[in-house]
């Protein structure tokens, strides 16, 4: 795949795909952490992963769990996996209210300092953003 772009320009991508699970939590128990775990493994595992991230807005209590696809069948895979669907059975014991958003990603950049810490940073080596 060829991820460099005109010169001064803003390079796109081969299809790609972003999952995020928002939330607020109550308690978490054992249960929640092993499942959580096993999601995790699972999605790693599937072709077509590319990569996740995870954030904590402390401010409000609510946290960020974002996955990177290749496509929606992959994203799909995750979704119909049981230990998937186990969690979203009993997401009421662990959270106070959720929010899903499946996006495609038409584009990243910036200065590839996070190369390494993001799974989408680091993807272009030119070009610039229009501001």
């Amino acid at each position: 795949m060829d991820h460099s772009g005109p010169a001064g320009g803003v390079s796109t991508i081969a299809p790609m795909y972003s999952s995020t699970f928002i939330f607020a939590t109550k308690q978490f128990d054992d249960a929640f952490y092993r499942l959580d775990e096993a999601i995790a493994t699972a999605a790693r595992s599937i072709d077509g992963y590319l990569g996740e991230e995870s954030w904590t807005d402390t401010g409000n209590g609510l946290v960020s769990n974002v996955y990177y696809w290749q496509s929606l069948e992959a994203l799909q895979t995750l979704m119909q996996h049981p230990a998937h669907l186990k969690a979203k059975a009993a997401q009421a014991q662990w959270l106070n209210g959720y929010q899903v958003v499946i996006a495609q990603v038409l584009r990243t950049y910036g200065d590839n300092q996070l190369a390494g810490l993001l799974p989408t940073a680091g993807l272009f080596t030119q070009g610039t953003a229009p501001h």
